[in-house]
């Protein structure tokens, strides 16, 4: 099965993403990774995302195609896939499901996961990572505990672009941009919208007891 998952900046899509990775035996396929890749890799295609980034343009669809592309004729993840974080516009969707097809795949169905505005905000301005293991913690949902956490807590830093000012417009322009693509799959009967206001657990089960029976 591959599932296409959505949420605005902080909603929770990694931590759902990882979750149904280690249960499902998925892969978990994000943009920003496969843009990252490419440039360590030294390519041609990384090559040209890197004078684009570097010139402050927002990468083209037709990049993002080209490593999608890459992606599901990869046998490795033949039916086996988590989109986190995209498609982001609707021409990213129509391709896809161009994608999909064409190497004999199927989107299985695609999860929303709503959460409001304000809640976002406290989420984003409450988040911590840690420089030295990766994990991400949040100090008024998910705090670093010594239980949880054996790094030293000078580690914990914050991202530079969590500010309020910069998360209200990445969660307005998430919305702007995100509604035409859940549309998309409405009409397609895939889209299933998850309560993201709940315990990280409890989002998870709701997660299961959607894409479970997708297994058999």
């Amino acid at each position: 099965m591959n599932i296409v998952l959505f949420g605005p900046p902080g909603a929770g899509k990694g931590t759902q993403a990882n979750n149904m990775v280690k249960r499902f035996s998925l892969f978990k396929v994000s943009t920003g990774d496969l843009l990252r890749e490419e440039i360590k890799n030294n390519t041609n295609l990384g090559t040209k995302i890197k004078s684009t980034v570097n010139a402050g343009i927002l990468v083209s669809d037709d990049i993002i195609d080209d490593l999608m592309t890459k992606v599901l004729r990869d046998k490795k993840f033949y039916n086996r896939l988590i989109f986190d974080g995209y498609p982001r516009n609707l021409n990213q969707a129509e391709n896809l499901d161009f994608l999909t097809k064409k190497y004999n795949q199927k989107i299985s169905c695609v999860l929303n996961l709503n959460v409001d505005k304000e809640s976002i905000i406290k989420r984003v301005l409450g988040r911590q990572i840690c420089t030295n293991c990766g994990l991400i913690f949040n100090e008024y949902f998910n705090p670093s505990t010594k239980k949880n956490h054996h790094c030293d807590l000078k580690f914990l830093d914050k991202r530079p672009d969590d500010n309020e000012k910069i998360i209200i417009s990445r969660f307005e322009t998430y919305l702007n941009k995100t509604l035409p693509i859940l549309d998309f799959y409405k009409e397609q009967n895939l889209l299933h919208q998850i309560n993201g206001m709940a315990k990280i657990d409890q989002i998870f089960e709701e997660i299961r007891g959607i894409i479970g029976p997708l297994e058999a």
